[in-house]
């Protein structure tokens, strides 16, 4: 008897028992057929050893060498027969006509007497015994056909975040991960490695040249195409030297071993975002590098139009490269903002601008714009019906690689099977691999690690749906709902310890921690201010100073060493259950000064300064205060900044200035802006501003600053034209 699943099959399998096996495959197959006799048994005992059957010429490739590193020893006399190859190898010569067409399509067949794994690719193959690895491993397998292949031809994962890049051993396992899921491509592009961007000219020392050389013999074990960026248009200068400049560093590159090449042109203005001269320069590469190699995958692009929000048809940027820049080159696309979703209809937009199919860059869960959150929730938002619309998609993550799988295991799955994608499903099989032993401690803990917080972008992701009816019952101070929010605390406080102690993936609880004693703190202020609620009068004082005093430590943790480097906080819990436990604490204090005429102060955490912006970009900017300093969270693309436009910080109460800087990563800037503080008084004063060199973007101010009493602080473009610069950093020190 056979039952044919096609598509969202193995959903449908996941209620029977004989699916078990097949349902631990991420990403999930197209198509699976079991194939148990009538009244049979599917599932059976994995082999200890296996004969592997293979013509010679396979014997070398990625698929053998891969089984090499799984559990079964290889056996001539071993009774489970393990036939693999390609389509035309004599091995697999009796399915041939199974294989499905695509480059990556496989074929597998399992049965009580050993499997067949067809392709017509080596990283086909690979990928056929990735399936069955991953059905085996939990000592079982399960007889069935599967035949797979992927929706989106380019699956993977862009390092093109701003912050600490990656270490050499994150990279590496990365790329085992891309492999144990499928992914093929891994774009090596961060925005602070010197030799990507700001020194592109100049070659890898050695050291780093032979990391480089490890990595791409890595992503070719895995079937992973290595894809080395640079990112010229900086200071690019369109002439010959440079166009020549560029493409020795290329050869270079290719020497190290890299076949795959991108060109970013992102976050520039300027000389270099010129459409014709980008599309000449591509085209030149493609021409006289890419294709002469014969051996070298299609080029990338970045563009610097590369979402819908900045993108202007008068300008006619898009269409440019579209129509004068050859059709093999990908370009890539954000979504209509710099972090948004796909959909349907903005693919349609921007492929007819650009005349080809987007290649997706999608900045989650990336978190360089929001450093002080960890995004540990699921993958989701995109259309299930865009395949057919790009040629590739690729996620930009978080400088935290390990916390990151959680939301590349989604991504490998959606661009695998849209139609079959279930991202709740695939977040719990996400955190059961990374973390297995403490699964359940570290879903209790993601759960309060989704919201980005308040963000220039305006990306937002849920967190603490689940809680939401509850919350708002405890903020009418009902006891039951009070206690479940307390219980609710010490579920989290007992997650974070046992994550605390974990062994078994040291790489994610370094990431982790300092979220980890940030998600104690809040926990055990849930439970003061649980106390200060349901407690009888008598000991309210006591816990109102431990809610306080809980608050105090959340302050000083975010300003301590445990901190990553250029992280602004550690926030936890910011969705629902943290602004809900700040309600709870202000409604109890608020009954008990009325009953007992006190004046206790009602709010446990407050910053006195906010932000107003005529800048778009910037008008969502949180503002931070640790201890005497001031500053507004940087933003990291380019900022067209109107004439006339400024940003306000203006605080609930008067303070005296010590110093101020920012940096607005432009030379001789300064000129174009006009700073001033609102004395108490009401009036403005204009402060100087100075460069203390001329090849420093950092700003500074007068002398007069030190001292300056305000009560707000204005910077304005007066400069008659719109300036196009970064806003790096922007902070003043109070007394």
């Amino acid at each position: 008897m056979k039952k044919r699943f096609l598509s969202v099959g193995l959903l449908l399998l996941g209620a029977m028992t004989a699916a078990a096996q097949v349902s631990l495959v991420n990403p999930i197959p197209q198509k699976v057929t079991t194939t148990a006799k009538a009244g049979g048994e599917t599932l059976f005992d994995a082999p200890t050893a296996w004969h592997i059957v293979c013509d010679k010429a396979r014997q070398g490739s990625i698929a053998p060498k891969a089984l090499d590193e799984a559990a079964p020893r290889q056996d001539a006399k071993a009774r489970f027969t393990l036939r693999l190859g390609l389509v035309g190898d004599k091995a697999v010569s009796k399915v041939k006509k199974q294989v499905p067409t695509g480059e990556e399509a496989y074929y597998l067949n399992i049965d009580r007497g050993g499997a067949t794994i067809a392709a017509h690719t080596d990283r086909g193959l690979y990928y056929g015994v990735q399936t069955l690895l991953g059905i085996m491993s939990q000592g079982k397998l399960e007889a069935c056909t599967i035949t797979d292949w992927p929706d989106v031809k380019h699956r993977g994962v862009v390092e093109g975040f701003y912050g600490t890049p990656w270490s050499h051993e994150h990279r590496l396992r990365q790329l085992d991960f891309y492999g144990r899921h499928k992914m093929n491509v891994y774009i090596y592009g961060p925005k602070d490695d010197p030799y990507h961007r700001d020194h592109w000219r100049e070659p890898y020392p050695d050291t780093e040249a032979a990391r480089i050389r490890e990595l791409v013999d890595r992503a070719k074990a895995r079937g992973v195409h290595f894809y080395w960026a640079i990112h010229p248009g900086i200071d690019i200068k369109w002439t010959d030297a440079d166009r020549d400049a560029l493409v020795a560093k290329l050869e270079k590159m290719y020497d190290l071993g890299v076949r795959a090449f991108a060109v970013f042109f992102d976050d520039i203005w300027g000389e270099g975002t010129k459409a014709d001269k980008q599309a000449a320069l591509l085209n030149y590469v493609d021409d006289n590098f890419i294709a002469k190699k014969h051996d070298v995958a299609p080029l990338i692009m970045c563009p610097t139009e590369y979402n819908r929000s900045w993108a202007s048809d008068k300008g006619g940027y898009l269409r440019t490269l579209g129509t004068e820049m050859n059709k093999d080159v990908e370009i890539m696309w954000t979504g209509n903002t710099v972090v948004h979703c796909i959909d349907k209809e903005s693919m349609q937009w921007i492929n007819q601008r650009i005349d080809r199919k987007g290649y997706i860059w999608w900045n989650f869960p990336v978190s360089d714009y929001v450093r002080d959150h960890i995004l540990l929730g699921p993958t989701y938002g995109n259309g299930l019906d865009i395949a057919s619309d790009i040629s590739g998609f690729v996620s930009n993550p978080m400088q935290h690689a390990e916390a990151s799988k959680i939301a590349l295991y989604g991504v490998a799955d959606y661009t695998w099977n849209m139609r079959a994608y279930d991202y709740q499903k695939d977040w719990e099989a996400a955190l059961a691999e990374i973390l297995p032993n403490e699964k359940e401690a570290l879903r209790t803990f993601a759960l309060y690690n989704k919201a980005l917080g308040p963000n220039g972008h305006g990306f937002a992701r849920e967190e603490g749906d689940e809680l939401k009816d509850l919350a708002a019952k405890a903020l009418t101070l009902d006891d039951n709902a009070l206690k479940e929010i307390g219980t609710k605390c010490q579920q989290l406080a007992i997650a974070s310890d046992i994550l605390l102690a974990d062994k078994t993936n040291p790489w994610l609880i370094k990431e982790l921690k300092p979220w980890l004693l940030q998600g104690k703190n809040v926990a055990a202020y849930g439970e003061a201010v649980v106390a200060m609620a349901t407690q009888g009068v008598g000991e309210f004082t006591t816990y109102y100073k431990q809610a306080r005093s809980l608050r105090q430590q959340m302050f000083e943790l975010e300003n301590a060493d445990v901190r990553h480097p250029f992280q602004p906080g550690i926030k936890v819990a910011t969705g629902v259950l943290l602004p809900t436990l700040d309600k709870i604490f202000a409604q109890s204090v608020d009954r008990y000064n009325k009953a007992h005429q006190t004046a206790l102060e009602r709010v446990a955490e407050y910053n006195p300064f906010t932000l107003t912006a005529t800048v778009g970009q910037l008008a969502h900017q949180p503002v931070s205060l640790n201890g005497q300093e001031v500053s507004i969270r940087p933003l990291l693309e380019v900022v067209g900044w109107p004439a006339d436009a400024s940003i306000t910080l203006e605080a609930d109460r008067e303070f005296t200035l010590q110093g101020m800087d920012f940096n607005l990563g432009v030379k001789d800037v300064a000129r174009h802006f006009t700073l001033e503080v609102r004395r108490p008084s009401g009036e403005w004063q204009r402060v100087s501003l100075l460069h203390y060199s001329a090849d420093d973007p950092v700003i500074h101010t007068g002398n007069e600053l030190g001292g300056m009493t305000g009560t707000a602080i204005r910077l304005t473009n007066t400069s008659g034209a719109e300036q196009q610069v970064y806003f790096k950093s922007f902070k003043f020190v109070k007394q």
